[in-house]
């Protein structure tokens, strides 16, 4: 075959997390050259791959991918990629897992019956100590442990094939060491909780790519294209070449990035810029592939090709830098690599050196080793995290706070800064009036009965919130009779006979009704990013109304409560003007303020961030939000109104949209962490005092199987300690 120096890339099946990465480095790197010409992205699951001189074929490297144990094909576009068929091949870790749990359910209340009561099947002797389990539970014991071990047992082979112990190998000999002193329940619940830890991940990062999907279909799949003799043909935005006309009509998603060149129409741009409002556009204006057409039709000139819209380098950012943050391996995982081989070699060396040394008996250091691999067996160790996370996820959930997985409850212990969008997360992010200015002797009802009535025959964001903030007043009005809008400025309609108008200030001014004084109120007005509606007749002006993303209420705060929480640096980054997010930045208190940002732009000041302070925190709703969710140390979205592109890329989730969870999330991660350590280190502490024990020849296999079971019992009673968490920052209360 041809060689060739251009990039190969592949999908790559069961790489979920980055010991796939790292198995994928070992079996990849010598065959292309190094391990520096491998790229990962782990949320698309895609491998990259920079041959090395004389070329590499695709057929080795799948060959490779095959040998470390997952599966691999040549990439192609995720959208015309076949969904696997079959039940097992798309849902096997679930069903698996399921099917585990199911058995040691099964199996446990088999031995209860079958014993005669809950003490005699957890025996006499000690916790959990009973050699003597009938067959019948044996059988679902050992279904468990098969159906738990059935995508680990590989893994665990080819890392004790060669020699790089893993956790895959630190579980199975902890669960056939079970099985060796008879544990059946012991070793099926620890084969258990550990494919279930293994499914969690998977799941978590299967719905991130179903985000990118999500994300893809934010453009419009079919372009209008205008050719110069006038016709119009509809085709894929992908055949569009650069400077080509295409017409946008009210309502549609943009296909692609461009310039307007004919018409004047209203935005919705929030996927994008984050911006709370829509922005007028006339020609000469940018527009964005993925924003909403608003009233009027436009012709716009193509910019970009599909590929390098705005919009594609979100989704191509969100990959990366969810690439960029795989989870690191778990403590106890690195532990494992030494812990694994050294208890297995001080096992060998109490069986061969004193009887071959010292004239010691075969026997009685036979037992001694028995004894160690028995106290050695990591369950204690191993349960003890998962236990402690399930718990803390729990309490979690019940405070109204989704955490996607074990590696995200530790993360925001160590938060140093945070970084928050300000439309949607700091705002609620929809306006609302704040001030009505009645003139010429007009009154608020009245004003509002006239803008009402008017505003009721538009969807305009502006309208709508002008209409129910009448509603709330308990103000009655008729909709207005003859509305015409007026593309870019406002709309002109007849109320009780008389013609009414409604619109901006340079609406106000291009009529020549301005006075000195409405001009003067209109500035002070407009103050702290305010929008301000004029409503007015064919004689004079009406009245004025005030508009604005309303701050939500106890943002305040909760920014103070994150502060004693020990954050250091509290940022705002949105894609709204400067003055607007300075008048909220002074409102709620942020440290910092960074705005008319592009999603690329906020990922920049992420970054930044990180380099700065370490651990950074990232709170967003919007699609626009997504790459700098992914890019930060932990990305928190708001679950109720957010975007499905932002909860899915984020780590955490607040499902009732409630600030004040921020503080309370800290604290939550504070006392996981806290609580994992103190298991972690008696578990090893009773271990490591053991070990002395059998050395010295006062420790028994029944006291080593009872200290195994008795810690393990313990670690699991401290870790449940976590359900009884609750909001230790409650919502605060307004002064009165």
């Amino acid at each position: 075959m041809k060689s060739s120096q251009s990039p190969l890339e592949f999908k790559i099946y069961g790489m979920d997390c980055a010991e796939e990465v790292a198995v994928l480095k070992r079996e990849i790197g010598p065959i292309v050259g190094g391990e520096d010409r491998l790229s990962f992205d782990i949320l698309s699951g895609k491998m990259t791959v920079q041959p090395a001189t004389g070329g590499v074929t695709p057929e080795a490297i799948v060959q490779a991918v095959t040998q470390a144990g997952m599966r691999a094909e040549t990439w192609r576009d995720e959208r015309r990629r076949e969904a696997p068929s079959g039940a097992w091949q798309r849902h096997g870790r679930t069903i698996a897992t399921a099917l585990s749990g199911f058995c040691v359910l099964a199996g446990f209340l088999t031995h209860v019956l079958l014993a005669g009561g809950l003490q005699a099947a957890i025996g006499s002797e000690g916790l959990g100590v009973v050699h003597e389990v009938p067959w019948t539970p044996r059988v679902s014991y050992l279904l468990a442990i098969v159906a738990s071990l059935w995508y680990i047992l590989p893994k665990a082979w080819r890392s004790a094939r060669r020699l790089r112990p893993d956790m895959n190998l630190l579980m199975t000999v902890a669960v056939i060491g079970a099985i060796g002193i008879g544990e059946w329940f012991e070793a099926a619940t620890v084969a258990f909780l550990f494919a279930l830890s293994l499914a969690l991940e998977s799941w978590s990062v299967g719905r991130a790519r179903r985000a990118i999907a999500a994300l893809m279909e934010l453009a419009s799949p079919i372009a209008r294209l205008r050719r110069p003799e006038g016709i119009e043909e509809e085709m894929p935005p992908e055949q569009v070449p650069v400077g080509a006309h295409f017409i946008v009509m009210p309502g549609e998603k943009l296909p692609l990035d461009g310039l307007v060149i004919s018409g004047f129409s209203e935005i919705n741009q929030a996927p994008i810029t984050g911006e709370s409002t829509p922005v007028a556009k006339q020609p000469g204006s940018q527009v964005f592939a993925g924003t909403i057409n608003g009233n009027g039709a436009l012709e716009v000139q193509s910019t970009k090709p599909a590929d390098d819209t705005t919009l594609a380098h979100i989704i191509r950012q969100v990959a990366e830098a969810q690439s960029r943050r795989a989870p690191s391996e778990q403590w106890v995982e690195k532990f494992a690599r030494v812990y694994t081989p050294v208890v297995m070699g001080l096992a060998i060396a109490f069986l061969v050196v004193p009887p071959l040394l010292f004239g010691g008996s075969w026997g009685d250091w036979f037992y001694r080793s028995l004894v160690l691999l028995v106290i050695a067996c990591p369950c204690a160790l191993v349960i003890s995290t998962p236990v402690s996370i399930v718990a803390a996820l729990a309490a979690s959930a019940r405070n109204g706070v989704l955490i996607k997985g074990g590696a995200y409850v530790e993360a925001p212990a160590k938060l140093r800064a945070i970084a928050l969008d300000k439309t949607g997360t700091l705002t609620e992010g929809k306006p609302r009036v704040l001030e009505v200015v009645p003139l010429s002797g007009h009154d608020e009802s009245e004003l509002l009965e006239r803008a009402a009535a008017m505003e009721s025959r538009s969807d305009h964001p502006l309208a709508q919130a002008i209409v129910a903030f009448a509603k709330e007043r308990g103000v009655g009005f008729v909709p207005a009779e003859d509305f015409q809008i007026i593309q870019g400025k406002g709309a002109t309609a007849r109320f009780n006979g008389e013609r009414y108008w409604l619109g901006s200030h340079r609406y106000l001014e291009e009529r020549g009704q301005e006075t000195e004084e409405d001009h003067r109120r209109l500035e002070a007005l407009s103050q702290g990013g305010r929008t301000v509606v004029v409503i007015g007749n064919e004689s004079h002006v009406c009245g004025l109304i005030a508009l604005a993303d309303a701050v939500r209420p106890g943002a305040k705060q909760t920014l103070q409560a994150l502060r004693s929480a020990g954050l250091k640096h509290i940022v705002m980054l949105t894609g709204d003007n400067r003055e607007t997010a300075q008048a909220i930045a002074a409102e709620t208190g942020v440290d910092e303020v960074h705005a008319e940002l592009l999603p690329g732009d906020k990922v920049t000041v992420l970054e930044e961030l990180v380099a700065k302070y370490g651990s950074v925190a990232m709170v967003g709703d919007g699609v626009n939000d997504a790459p700098a969710l992914g890019r930060a140390s932990v990305g928190i979205a708001m679950g109720a109104a957010g975007s499905d592109a932002a909860i899915e890329t984020a780590d955490i989730a607040l499902m009732s949209d409630d600030l004040s969870k921020l503080p309370w999330l800290v604290q939550h991660s504070r006392r996981t962490l806290a609580i994992i350590r103190q298991n972690i280190v008696s578990s090893l502490s009773v271990k490591a005092l053991f070990v002395t024990l059998t050395f010295s020849g006062y420790a028994s296999l029944w006291a080593a199987i009872a200290a195994d079971m008795g810690v393990s019992l313990l670690v699991v009673a401290n870790a449940l300690r976590l359900l009884s968490g609750r909001s230790v920052c409650s919502t605060p209360r307004r002064r009165v």
